[in-house]
């Protein structure tokens, strides 16, 4: 039987704030510079959740070459831009947050700057004053479990009684991994693979405080 959730914990991108189509949009324009085309459906499929030194890694295989120094403040600058212009919340959040009676974090591979430029401009930052979590606190990523435990333990809930809202294959397997209950947020072409992962998996926002 599936223990009662205590604490609801999110990602960020692509989760509470509708930033992967962006943010990928920015990297693909980015490094079609440096002579790279990569198709933004293939971008977002390889950077989801992803850790940022990762995803220049691949980047430098498929070109054969370094990336500048400077390659990540450039790109972490030009998304910002586009987000203080274009990014919107997750289609449903608010009413779901409304919702659900419950403390809430947000548990991001992002690092904490770019965590609450999207949560400010998307008018949700008040509702996780303090109660914000990044992997660049702690030096661990997804699919390690450790933010979500970090997380957890700062708020003072065990793991079993924590709900982990993720949309990453990668933050998938860290919920299961940190022994919390995880809901999946995808579309019905890529629900396959998060419930593979072990997510119960779910389409609009709309939906989510009844499955909590």
């Amino acid at each position: 039987m599936q223990a009662q959730t205590k604490l609801v914990i999110f990602d960020c991108d692509g989760v509470l704030v509708d930033s992967e189509t962006l943010g990928n949009r920015v990297l693909v324009e980015f490094v079609a510079e440096f002579g790279l085309k990569l198709p933004l459906e293939e971008a977002i499929l390889l950077f989801r959740g992803g850790k940022m030194a990762d995803c220049v890694t691949l980047i430098e295989r498929r070109l054969g070459k370094k990336m500048p120094p400077d390659f990540v403040t450039q790109l972490r600058t030009r998304t910002a831009q586009v987000f203080e212009r274009e990014l919107m919340p997750v289609k449903g959040i608010e009413t779901a947050l409304d919702q659900i009676n419950l403390p809430i974090c947000v548990a991001s591979s992002g690092p904490i700057d770019k965590i609450q430029l999207a949560l400010r401009v998307t008018n949700l930052l008040p509702r996780f004053a303090g109660c914000i979590f990044s992997s660049y606190e702690i030096g661990s990523w997804k699919p390690a479990p450790d933010l979500f435990l970090y997380a957890a333990k700062t708020m003072g809930v065990q793991p079993q009684f924590c709900t982990v809202v993720e949309d990453s294959i990668l933050g998938v397997r860290a919920g299961i991994a940190a022994g919390m209950k995880v809901l999946g947020y995808t579309t019905k072409n890529e629900a396959h693979q998060l419930k593979e992962c072990g997510a119960n998996v779910f389409y609009s926002m709309y939906q989510l405080p009844k499955l909590i």
